[in-house]
């Protein structure tokens, strides 16, 4: 079944995150370890929530506009997709996941 990891964190997180090496050794086991078991289908990070472009439609008009659709503490800052057993074993691959102690994964499965 395939799951999607979804990475939240504070934005101070967000922007510290890539260059705190301690995290990055911990995101290259995780690596490692779920490339390994060959769970880990696709991941990435995403560019700071200042980057982001919303689109609505109200009464027929496109509405464009800078930045996030909420303000919010937290921003999603990244993402994973894994293909596992069942639920026990992607909640215990997210577990795994620097976010989980830095922020939250949302662990979410996709519809058939």
């Amino acid at each position: 079944m395939l799951y999607m990891l979804i990475h939240c964190v504070d934005n101070d997180v967000a922007e510290r995150g890539h260059r705190d090496e301690q995290i990055m050794r911990e995101l290259s086991v995780w690596l490692e370890e779920t490339s390994g078991r060959g769970v880990r289908m696709h991941g990435g990070e995403l560019l700071p929530v200042a980057t982001a472009t919303t689109v609505r439609i109200r009464n027929n008009e496109v509405l464009i506009a800078d930045g996030p659709f909420a303000e919010t503490k937290e921003q999603v800052a990244g993402y994973d997709v894994i293909d596992c057993a069942d639920l026990n074993e992607a909640l215990e691959i997210a577990a795994k996941h620097p976010t989980a102690r830095l922020g939250t994964v949302e662990v979410r499965p996709f519809r058939d």
